[in-house]
């Protein structure tokens, strides 16, 4: 088995790689091995499509073109609002950029806005190997492999706040950036979590900027994404995102998931009692009225506390104005969760206490 040395220098290496330190690649093998989520390799850039960057290890974005040689992942992707695509069960002689991030696969549909310009396409190199010659891997790198599931009720946590929403881009990430600033404001310490999506580190950035003291996502832990991730996976993935968490003592973590509340990952979630166990509360975030108020009242039937609905719709005092009418849900602009008094709205809707008592069902498993 002949492997070749890579001069990193000639790379664009992807964010999601950041912990491969490995030089080495397998091109022998690009055609008979069959990729998992996770699987690192080397490809040459064929022609610029929707994307024209790729986002590096220092988390600059970098323009890539044709010839150009950039190192990612294999994995699935879930986007509503630009593409949906699977890590590949054959070899190809074409594969295409699913995210920024450095997410890699073969496209399955993409949104009509951008049918015209189609995805940026590569070709395979060849698999970056360790020294045994073993494709590596992203997930838990460097990181101990958790080899079985241990309840999230053996670790201890702050107040859980969740930032959920209708759909993509309805304004979960901001309404969690502008709850930590009013936490912060009122002199709280918060952590923030975005556990499912695309790797892309932008979002835990302005969670970060706008007052979180700490601020991870899944790609912390070497997922590319967590599209068609099984419940147990999430669940582990969440355990060691909490543990991480805790390790500053927040007063708050406020825990992101992506998409809305009827994609496959976000749906196995909040119907999990697992995870619901440490979850004091929900803010919801919309595009509009109607979405707003139905969403809100679905949580609600999950025996979700609904702390406010707020997002995208919120900056339209006509569809604020609707769903204060028709709801009896609170409405949450911007300004009202980045005040320090956010806290009372918190104390308010919060019972500390209840939700520790309860007992995992089905072993802690779902």
């Amino acid at each position: 088995m002949k492997l070749y040395k890579i001069n990193t220098a000639n790379i664009k290496k992807s964010i999601v790689c950041k912990n491969v330190n490995s030089t080495t690649i397998n091109k022998n093998i690009k055609k008979s091995y069959l990729p998992k989520a996770g699987d690192t390799a080397v490809f040459r850039v064929k022609e610029i499509g929707k994307h024209t960057r790729m986002q590096t290890t220092n988390g600059n974005n970098r323009y890539i073109l044709p010839g150009d040689l950039i190192m990612a992942t294999f994995g699935n992707r879930y986007a509503t609002e630009q593409l949906e695509g699977y890590v590949p069960t054959e070899y190809h002689t074409d594969y295409h950029i699913l995210g920024q991030g450095g997410v890699i696969g073969i496209m399955e549909s993409i949104h009509d806005k951008f049918e015209l310009i189609g995805p940026t396409t590569l070709g395979l190199v060849g698999y970056v190997v360790d020294e045994t010659g073993e494709v590596i891997n992203t997930k838990y790198l460097n990181h101990e492999t958790p080899s079985e599931y241990i309840s999230i009720r053996s670790i201890p946590v702050p107040k859980v706040i969740l930032s959920l929403g209708t759909s993509m881009d309805s304004g979960k990430t901001t309404s969690a950036a502008f709850l930590a600033r009013g936490l912060q404001q009122a002199k709280k310490k918060v952590a923030y979590i975005k556990l499912t999506g695309t790797a892309y580190t932008k979002d835990k950035a302005m969670v970060r900027d706008y007052g979180a003291k700490m601020s991870l996502d899944f790609s912390d832990f070497g997922f590319p994404s967590t599209y068609m991730c099984s419940i147990r996976e999430l669940l582990i993935l969440y355990k060691y995102l909490l543990e991480k968490a805790k390790s500053i003592r927040p007063d708050v973590i406020i825990v992101e998931i992506a998409d809305g509340l009827l994609q496959r990952e976000t749906a196995a979630l909040i119907n999990s009692s697992v995870f619901r166990e440490n979850v004091f509360g929900a803010l919801f975030s919309a595009t509009d009225s109607m979405s707003a108020i139905s969403g809100a009242n679905m949580l609600k039937d999950l025996n979700f506390k609904v702390i406010g609905i707020t997002g995208l719709f919120t900056t339209s005092p006509l569809l604020v104005d609707e769903v204060r009418r028709q709801s009896e849900h609170n409405v949450l602009v911007g300004e009202d969760l980045m005040s320090k008094e956010i806290i009372d709205t918190l104390e308010q809707n919060i019972k500390p206490g209840i939700i520790e008592n309860k007992m995992a069902a089905n072993n802690g498993l779902c």
